[in-house]
């Protein structure tokens, strides 16, 4: 019976490094927005489709939006791209978000991911990490402390 579970265990092992090893990451991250080097921390949803960043004044014109981050994130003001739109439940009502395409690093990987933008000036995390991120090769490990996977570049 040992040898059988030592050899499915080998056997495992092996697929996952065919198949490239997903990057552990904790419930919670730090996540630098590029090229701007804006570091935030971000709160891993398996529950979550799309990813959200916080966005304050929101402003939508034909085919861009314009938005300030936090005040705590230095208040940068960006203008984007529109790369969609996202209807979001809530326990209060249904809401339409402006979705851009944002340039990322998260434990030390850069990558690129849709977010949608809404005021979370409410929650404790400004990003939320959706399934759309974490299918890029990473896995959510809950025992795991923030921080502790390669850093990326400020």
């Amino acid at each position: 019976m040992r040898r059988c579970e030592a050899a499915l265990t080998v056997g495992l092992a092996l697929c996952a490094l065919a198949a490239g090893k997903p990057q552990r990451i904790a419930s919670t991250e730090k996540v630098v927005l590029l090229p701007w080097k804006v570091e935030l921390t971000a709160r891993t949803d398996t529950g979550a489709a799309v990813s959200s960043l916080d966005a304050r004044d929101v402003h939508v014109s034909s085919q861009t939006v314009r938005f300030r981050l936090a005040p705590e994130l230095g208040g940068l003001s960006l203008e984007l791209p529109i790369a969609g739109w996202m209807e979001v439940r809530s326990a209060e009502a249904r809401e339409r978000r402006p979705v851009v395409e944002l340039e990322f690093c998260l434990a030390g990987k850069v990558s690129k991911a849709r977010f949608n933008l809404n005021d979370r000036s409410k929650v404790r995390h400004p990003a939320l990490i959706g399934r759309n991120v974490l299918k890029q090769g990473f896995v959510v490990d809950v025992k795991r402390k923030p921080g502790k996977g390669p850093a990326c570049p400020r």
